[in-house]
Protein backbone atom coordinates (compact mmCIF):
# COMPACT_ATOMS: atom_id res chain seq x y z
CA UNK A 1 0.00 0.00 0.00
CA UNK A 2 1.28 3.26 -0.80
CA UNK A 3 -0.29 6.85 -0.15
CA UNK A 4 -1.97 6.87 -3.61
CA UNK A 5 -3.67 3.61 -2.70
CA UNK A 6 -4.63 4.81 0.81
CA UNK A 7 -5.77 8.00 -0.09
CA UNK A 8 -8.09 5.81 -2.49
CA UNK A 9 -9.14 3.71 0.71
CA UNK A 10 -11.09 6.45 1.48
CA UNK A 11 -14.03 5.58 -0.38
CA UNK A 12 -14.62 2.68 1.27
CA UNK A 13 -16.97 2.25 4.40
CA UNK A 14 -14.10 0.65 6.48
CA UNK A 15 -10.02 0.97 6.39
CA UNK A 16 -8.20 -1.05 4.30
CA UNK A 17 -7.35 -4.63 6.24
CA UNK A 18 -3.44 -4.34 5.84
CA UNK A 19 -3.63 -0.60 7.88
CA UNK A 20 -1.77 -0.73 11.48
CA UNK A 21 -3.83 1.38 14.17
CA UNK A 22 -1.87 4.70 13.41
CA UNK A 23 -3.07 4.22 9.49
CA UNK A 24 -6.67 3.53 11.04
CA UNK A 25 -6.69 6.89 13.39
CA UNK A 26 -5.63 8.77 10.06
CA UNK A 27 -7.82 6.85 7.76
CA UNK A 28 -10.81 7.63 10.31
CA UNK A 29 -9.57 10.93 10.91
CA UNK A 30 -9.40 11.64 6.70
CA UNK A 31 -13.63 10.46 7.63
CA UNK A 32 -14.36 13.14 9.57
CA UNK A 33 -14.41 11.03 12.42
CA UNK A 34 -12.03 12.56 15.01
CA UNK A 35 -13.27 11.19 17.95
CA UNK A 36 -12.59 7.49 16.47
CA UNK A 37 -8.98 8.11 15.61
CA UNK A 38 -8.49 9.55 19.03
CA UNK A 39 -9.55 6.85 20.94
CA UNK A 40 -7.26 4.73 18.43
CA UNK A 41 -4.51 6.22 19.35
CA UNK A 42 -4.75 8.29 22.95
CA UNK A 43 -3.27 5.67 25.08
CA UNK A 44 -0.90 4.23 22.79
CA UNK A 45 2.93 5.41 24.34
CA UNK A 46 5.19 5.48 21.52
CA UNK A 47 6.14 8.01 19.10
CA UNK A 48 3.99 7.79 16.21
CA UNK A 49 1.26 7.51 17.82
CA UNK A 50 2.09 10.87 20.03
CA UNK A 51 2.29 12.49 16.88
CA UNK A 52 -0.80 11.40 15.27
CA UNK A 53 -2.11 12.76 18.63
CA UNK A 54 -0.75 15.75 18.27
CA UNK A 55 -2.00 16.17 14.53
CA UNK A 56 -5.35 15.91 16.13
CA UNK A 57 -4.88 18.10 18.44
CA UNK A 58 -3.62 21.04 16.23
CA UNK A 59 -6.34 20.33 13.85
CA UNK A 60 -9.04 20.65 16.56
CA UNK A 61 -7.38 24.11 17.27
CA UNK A 62 -5.68 23.24 20.53
CA UNK A 63 -1.93 24.43 19.74
CA UNK A 64 -1.19 23.82 23.51
CA UNK A 65 -2.64 20.67 23.52
CA UNK A 66 -0.44 19.37 20.22
CA UNK A 67 2.72 21.45 21.26
CA UNK A 68 2.61 18.81 24.13
CA UNK A 69 2.50 15.99 22.10
CA UNK A 70 4.79 16.72 19.51
CA UNK A 71 7.30 17.21 22.28
CA UNK A 72 6.56 13.28 23.20
CA UNK A 73 6.77 12.46 19.73
CA UNK A 74 9.96 14.21 19.68
CA UNK A 75 9.08 16.52 17.00
CA UNK A 76 8.17 20.35 16.67
CA UNK A 77 4.59 21.71 15.38
CA UNK A 78 5.04 21.43 11.43
CA UNK A 79 4.23 25.16 9.33
CA UNK A 80 2.95 22.92 6.60
CA UNK A 81 -0.87 23.06 6.54
CA UNK A 82 -2.38 19.96 8.37
CA UNK A 83 -3.38 18.66 4.88
CA UNK A 84 0.51 18.19 4.26
CA UNK A 85 0.96 16.80 7.57
CA UNK A 86 -1.62 13.96 7.29
CA UNK A 87 0.28 13.45 3.88
CA UNK A 88 3.67 13.44 5.84
CA UNK A 89 2.40 11.25 8.68
CA UNK A 90 0.62 8.68 6.75
CA UNK A 91 3.75 8.60 4.11
CA UNK A 92 6.51 7.43 6.44
CA UNK A 93 4.40 5.00 8.49
CA UNK A 94 3.55 3.51 5.20
CA UNK A 95 6.91 2.88 4.82
CA UNK A 96 6.76 1.02 7.92
CA UNK A 97 4.67 -1.31 7.06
Amino acid sequence: MNLTTFKASLSAATPPPEANVYLQALWYEAKGDWDKAHVLIQDLPDQNAAWIHAYLHRQEGDTGNADYWYRRAGRKRPQQTLEEEWESIASELLEEV
